[in-house]
Protein backbone atom coordinates (compact mmCIF):
# COMPACT_ATOMS: atom_id res chain seq x y z
CA UNK A 1 0.00 0.00 0.00
CA UNK A 2 1.33 3.44 -0.96
CA UNK A 3 2.33 5.52 2.06
CA UNK A 4 -0.08 8.42 1.45
CA UNK A 5 -2.96 5.99 0.79
CA UNK A 6 -2.21 4.15 4.04
CA UNK A 7 -2.75 7.38 5.98
CA UNK A 8 -5.98 8.44 4.26
CA UNK A 9 -9.48 7.81 5.59
CA UNK A 10 -12.86 9.51 6.03
CA UNK A 11 -13.81 10.67 9.53
CA UNK A 12 -17.04 8.69 9.86
CA UNK A 13 -18.09 5.09 9.32
CA UNK A 14 -20.57 5.78 6.51
CA UNK A 15 -18.76 6.50 3.22
CA UNK A 16 -21.35 9.12 2.19
CA UNK A 17 -23.25 11.75 4.20
CA UNK A 18 -27.00 11.46 4.73
CA UNK A 19 -29.46 13.71 2.90
CA UNK A 20 -30.26 16.88 4.94
CA UNK A 21 -27.13 16.45 7.04
CA UNK A 22 -24.62 19.29 7.43
CA UNK A 23 -21.06 18.90 6.18
CA UNK A 24 -17.91 20.98 6.01
CA UNK A 25 -16.56 21.52 2.50
CA UNK A 26 -13.64 23.29 0.89
CA UNK A 27 -14.34 25.28 -2.28
CA UNK A 28 -12.07 24.09 -5.09
CA UNK A 29 -13.46 25.79 -8.20
CA UNK A 30 -16.24 28.17 -9.24
CA UNK A 31 -17.99 27.56 -12.57
CA UNK A 32 -21.15 28.69 -14.38
CA UNK A 33 -23.24 25.91 -12.84
CA UNK A 34 -22.05 26.54 -9.31
CA UNK A 35 -19.15 25.72 -7.01
CA UNK A 36 -17.18 22.47 -7.01
CA UNK A 37 -16.15 21.43 -3.50
CA UNK A 38 -14.53 18.61 -1.57
CA UNK A 39 -16.15 17.14 1.55
CA UNK A 40 -13.46 17.42 4.22
CA UNK A 41 -15.00 14.84 6.57
CA UNK A 42 -15.39 12.24 3.80
CA UNK A 43 -11.80 11.98 2.55
CA UNK A 44 -12.28 14.84 0.08
CA UNK A 45 -14.91 13.23 -2.15
CA UNK A 46 -16.34 15.80 -4.56
CA UNK A 47 -19.65 17.62 -4.40
CA UNK A 48 -21.31 20.62 -6.00
CA UNK A 49 -23.19 23.64 -4.70
CA UNK A 50 -25.59 24.57 -7.49
CA UNK A 51 -25.82 28.25 -8.37
CA UNK A 52 -29.46 28.35 -7.27
CA UNK A 53 -28.44 26.96 -3.83
CA UNK A 54 -25.83 29.59 -3.03
CA UNK A 55 -28.12 32.29 -1.69
CA UNK A 56 -31.78 33.11 -1.01
CA UNK A 57 -31.23 36.53 -2.52
CA UNK A 58 -30.51 37.54 -6.10
CA UNK A 59 -26.87 36.83 -6.87
CA UNK A 60 -25.05 39.93 -8.10
CA UNK A 61 -21.51 38.65 -7.56
CA UNK A 62 -20.79 34.99 -6.88
CA UNK A 63 -17.35 35.86 -5.47
CA UNK A 64 -18.98 37.79 -2.64
CA UNK A 65 -20.91 34.66 -1.62
CA UNK A 66 -18.23 32.02 -1.94
CA UNK A 67 -14.49 31.93 -2.53
CA UNK A 68 -11.99 29.33 -3.68
CA UNK A 69 -10.05 27.61 -0.84
CA UNK A 70 -12.51 28.79 1.80
CA UNK A 71 -14.28 26.28 4.07
CA UNK A 72 -18.09 26.41 4.07
CA UNK A 73 -20.87 24.64 5.97
CA UNK A 74 -23.47 23.25 3.56
CA UNK A 75 -26.52 20.98 3.59
CA UNK A 76 -26.66 17.72 1.62
CA UNK A 77 -29.55 17.73 -0.89
CA UNK A 78 -28.95 14.59 -2.97
CA UNK A 79 -26.48 11.70 -2.93
CA UNK A 80 -25.97 9.33 -5.87
CA UNK A 81 -23.69 6.68 -4.37
CA UNK A 82 -23.26 4.80 -7.64
CA UNK A 83 -22.20 7.80 -9.71
CA UNK A 84 -20.63 9.63 -6.77
CA UNK A 85 -22.71 12.80 -7.27
CA UNK A 86 -23.43 14.92 -4.21
CA UNK A 87 -25.57 18.06 -4.53
CA UNK A 88 -25.24 20.61 -1.77
CA UNK A 89 -26.87 23.84 -0.58
CA UNK A 90 -25.41 26.85 1.17
CA UNK A 91 -28.58 28.96 1.25
CA UNK A 92 -30.51 26.47 3.44
CA UNK A 93 -27.94 26.66 6.24
CA UNK A 94 -28.71 28.88 9.26
CA UNK A 95 -26.22 30.57 11.58
CA UNK A 96 -27.11 27.99 14.24
CA UNK A 97 -26.40 25.19 11.76
CA UNK A 98 -22.98 26.68 11.02
CA UNK A 99 -22.05 26.79 14.71
CA UNK A 100 -23.13 23.17 15.28
CA UNK A 101 -21.34 21.86 12.21
CA UNK A 102 -18.14 23.77 12.97
CA UNK A 103 -18.09 22.35 16.52
CA UNK A 104 -18.59 18.77 15.28
CA UNK A 105 -16.03 19.21 12.50
CA UNK A 106 -13.37 20.65 14.81
CA UNK A 107 -13.84 17.75 17.23
CA UNK A 108 -13.68 15.22 14.39
CA UNK A 109 -10.56 16.90 13.02
CA UNK A 110 -8.90 16.60 16.44
CA UNK A 111 -9.79 12.88 16.52
CA UNK A 112 -8.42 12.47 13.00
CA UNK A 113 -5.07 14.03 13.98
CA UNK A 114 -4.77 11.57 16.86
CA UNK A 115 -5.71 8.59 14.70
CA UNK A 116 -3.35 9.60 11.90
CA UNK A 117 -0.45 10.03 14.35
CA UNK A 118 -1.03 6.59 15.87
CA UNK A 119 -1.38 4.96 12.44
CA UNK A 120 1.86 6.57 11.33
CA UNK A 121 3.78 5.59 14.47
CA UNK A 122 2.42 2.03 14.52
CA UNK A 123 2.76 1.56 10.73
CA UNK A 124 -0.93 0.69 10.46
CA UNK A 125 -3.58 1.48 7.88
CA UNK A 126 -5.53 4.56 9.04
CA UNK A 127 -8.82 3.04 7.89
CA UNK A 128 -8.13 -0.19 9.78
CA UNK A 129 -7.37 1.86 12.90
CA UNK A 130 -10.64 3.77 12.47
CA UNK A 131 -12.50 0.44 12.22
CA UNK A 132 -10.71 -0.81 15.31
CA UNK A 133 -10.98 2.29 17.51
CA UNK A 134 -12.67 5.48 16.34
CA UNK A 135 -15.85 4.19 14.70
CA UNK A 136 -16.79 1.95 17.67
CA UNK A 137 -16.28 5.01 19.91
CA UNK A 138 -18.51 7.14 17.65
CA UNK A 139 -21.22 4.49 17.97
CA UNK A 140 -20.91 4.24 21.74
CA UNK A 141 -20.34 7.87 22.76
CA UNK A 142 -21.87 9.84 19.90
CA UNK A 143 -18.46 11.32 19.14
CA UNK A 144 -15.01 9.77 19.51
CA UNK A 145 -13.71 13.12 20.80
CA UNK A 146 -15.96 12.82 23.87
CA UNK A 147 -14.55 9.35 24.51
CA UNK A 148 -10.98 10.67 24.23
CA UNK A 149 -11.79 13.44 26.73
CA UNK A 150 -12.97 10.80 29.22
CA UNK A 151 -9.51 9.23 29.02
CA UNK A 152 -8.00 12.41 30.46
CA UNK A 153 -9.80 11.94 33.77
CA UNK A 154 -10.63 8.23 33.90
CA UNK A 155 -7.40 6.88 32.40
CA UNK A 156 -9.39 4.93 29.75
CA UNK A 157 -11.35 2.98 32.39
CA UNK A 158 -13.97 1.22 30.27
CA UNK A 159 -13.64 3.68 27.39
CA UNK A 160 -12.08 1.15 25.01
CA UNK A 161 -14.20 -1.85 26.02
CA UNK A 162 -15.73 -1.99 22.53
CA UNK A 163 -12.28 -1.85 20.89
CA UNK A 164 -11.31 -5.45 21.61
CA UNK A 165 -9.11 -5.70 18.51
CA UNK A 166 -6.77 -2.96 19.75
CA UNK A 167 -3.48 -4.29 21.14
CA UNK A 168 -1.72 -2.86 24.21
CA UNK A 169 1.04 -1.12 22.24
CA UNK A 170 -1.51 0.75 20.11
CA UNK A 171 -3.59 1.56 23.21
CA UNK A 172 -0.55 2.99 24.98
CA UNK A 173 0.46 5.08 21.95
CA UNK A 174 -3.11 6.36 21.59
CA UNK A 175 -3.49 7.29 25.26
CA UNK A 176 -0.18 9.11 25.40
CA UNK A 177 -1.00 11.21 22.35
CA UNK A 178 -4.54 11.95 23.53
CA UNK A 179 -3.19 13.22 26.85
CA UNK A 180 -0.57 15.29 25.07
CA UNK A 181 -2.90 16.91 22.52
CA UNK A 182 -6.32 17.08 24.18
CA UNK A 183 -5.39 18.19 27.70
CA UNK A 184 -6.88 21.65 28.40
CA UNK A 185 -4.56 24.51 27.45
CA UNK A 186 -4.57 27.85 29.30
CA UNK A 187 -6.23 30.73 27.47
CA UNK A 188 -5.49 34.42 27.87
CA UNK A 189 -8.29 36.81 28.86
CA UNK A 190 -7.60 40.52 28.49
CA UNK A 191 -9.22 43.87 29.25
CA UNK A 192 -7.98 47.36 28.29
CA UNK A 193 -8.75 50.25 30.64
CA UNK A 194 -7.96 53.93 31.11
CA UNK A 195 -7.39 55.13 34.68
CA UNK A 196 -6.97 58.84 35.48
CA UNK A 197 -6.87 60.91 38.64
CA UNK A 198 -6.12 64.63 38.61
CA UNK A 199 -6.62 65.29 42.33
CA UNK A 200 -3.71 65.88 44.71
CA UNK A 201 -3.45 62.10 45.32
CA UNK A 202 -2.98 61.55 41.57
CA UNK A 203 -0.60 58.72 40.75
CA UNK A 204 -0.79 57.28 44.27
CA UNK A 205 -4.55 56.88 43.91
CA UNK A 206 -4.09 55.07 40.59
CA UNK A 207 -1.41 52.75 41.96
CA UNK A 208 -3.54 51.94 44.98
CA UNK A 209 -6.52 51.13 42.73
CA UNK A 210 -4.40 48.79 40.61
CA UNK A 211 -3.18 47.02 43.74
CA UNK A 212 -6.82 46.45 44.70
CA UNK A 213 -7.42 44.94 41.27
CA UNK A 214 -4.55 42.50 41.66
CA UNK A 215 -6.00 41.53 45.03
CA UNK A 216 -8.88 39.91 43.14
CA UNK A 217 -6.41 37.32 41.75
CA UNK A 218 -6.90 33.65 42.55
CA UNK A 219 -4.65 30.64 42.06
CA UNK A 220 -6.74 29.69 39.00
CA UNK A 221 -6.85 33.26 37.64
CA UNK A 222 -3.75 35.29 38.50
CA UNK A 223 -4.10 38.90 37.31
CA UNK A 224 -1.31 40.92 35.71
CA UNK A 225 -1.56 44.65 34.97
CA UNK A 226 0.79 46.47 32.59
CA UNK A 227 1.02 50.09 31.56
CA UNK A 228 0.61 50.56 27.81
CA UNK A 229 0.97 54.36 27.88
CA UNK A 230 -0.64 56.75 30.37
CA UNK A 231 -3.54 56.54 31.04
CA UNK A 232 -4.00 53.14 29.30
CA UNK A 233 -3.46 49.86 31.16
CA UNK A 234 -3.93 46.26 30.08
CA UNK A 235 -5.24 43.59 32.49
CA UNK A 236 -4.65 39.92 31.68
CA UNK A 237 -5.11 36.51 33.22
CA UNK A 238 -4.21 32.98 32.07
CA UNK A 239 -6.84 30.39 32.91
CA UNK A 240 -8.30 27.05 31.85
CA UNK A 241 -11.83 28.39 32.37
CA UNK A 242 -12.93 31.14 29.97
CA UNK A 243 -15.98 32.22 31.99
CA UNK A 244 -14.01 32.30 35.25
CA UNK A 245 -11.33 34.42 33.58
CA UNK A 246 -13.90 36.94 32.31
CA UNK A 247 -15.61 37.07 35.73
CA UNK A 248 -12.29 37.61 37.52
CA UNK A 249 -11.21 40.48 35.26
CA UNK A 250 -14.69 42.02 35.55
CA UNK A 251 -14.32 41.94 39.35
CA UNK A 252 -10.86 43.52 39.02
CA UNK A 253 -12.29 46.35 36.89
CA UNK A 254 -14.98 46.95 39.53
CA UNK A 255 -12.29 47.08 42.23
CA UNK A 256 -10.29 49.69 40.29
CA UNK A 257 -13.40 51.76 39.60
CA UNK A 258 -14.53 51.78 43.22
CA UNK A 259 -11.08 52.71 44.53
CA UNK A 260 -10.12 55.43 42.04
CA UNK A 261 -13.56 57.09 41.94
CA UNK A 262 -13.46 57.38 45.74
CA UNK A 263 -10.25 59.45 45.32
CA UNK A 264 -11.79 61.69 42.66
CA UNK A 265 -10.44 59.76 39.67
CA UNK A 266 -12.06 58.11 36.67
CA UNK A 267 -12.05 54.63 35.16
CA UNK A 268 -12.99 53.93 31.50
CA UNK A 269 -13.15 50.44 30.00
CA UNK A 270 -11.78 50.56 26.44
CA UNK A 271 -12.11 46.79 25.84
CA UNK A 272 -14.28 44.53 27.98
CA UNK A 273 -12.71 41.26 29.22
CA UNK A 274 -12.46 38.73 26.39
CA UNK A 275 -10.33 35.84 25.17
CA UNK A 276 -7.58 37.20 22.92
CA UNK A 277 -5.79 35.49 20.06
CA UNK A 278 -2.05 35.28 19.47
CA UNK A 279 -2.45 37.85 16.68
CA UNK A 280 -4.10 40.34 19.04
CA UNK A 281 -1.31 39.85 21.56
CA UNK A 282 1.31 40.41 18.85
CA UNK A 283 -0.43 43.62 17.82
CA UNK A 284 -0.53 44.80 21.46
CA UNK A 285 3.18 44.07 21.89
CA UNK A 286 3.99 45.97 18.70
CA UNK A 287 1.95 48.95 19.89
CA UNK A 288 3.70 48.95 23.29
CA UNK A 289 7.11 48.86 21.61
CA UNK A 290 6.12 51.71 19.28
CA UNK A 291 4.88 53.86 22.16
CA UNK A 292 8.04 53.13 24.15
CA UNK A 293 10.18 54.21 21.18
CA UNK A 294 8.14 57.39 20.73
CA UNK A 295 8.55 58.15 24.42
CA UNK A 296 12.33 57.71 24.20
CA UNK A 297 12.49 59.96 21.14
CA UNK A 298 10.42 62.60 22.93
CA UNK A 299 12.73 62.45 25.96
CA UNK A 300 15.69 62.90 23.63
CA UNK A 301 14.12 65.98 22.07
CA UNK A 302 13.45 67.43 25.53
CA UNK A 303 17.12 66.94 26.46
CA UNK A 304 18.20 68.86 23.36
CA UNK A 305 15.85 71.70 24.27
CA UNK A 306 17.40 71.82 27.76
CA UNK A 307 20.90 72.12 26.26
CA UNK A 308 19.86 75.21 24.31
Amino acid sequence: MEEHKRLECRFYEEPFPEVESLVMVNVRNIAEMGAYVTLLEYNNIEGMILLSELSRRRIRSINKLIRVNRNEVVMVLRVDKEKGYIDLSKRRVSAEDVAKCEERYNKAKAVHRVMRHVADRQHKSLEELYKMVAWPLYRKYGHAYDAFKLCLSDDDKGVFDDCAAMDEVTRSCLLNYVKKKLSPQPIKVRADVEVTCFTYEGINAIQEALVYAQGVSTADCPIQIKLIAPPMYVMTTMTLDKELGIQTLTAAIEAVTESVVEKGGKMTVKMMPKVVSAREETELQAMMERLTQESLEKDGDDDKDDEI
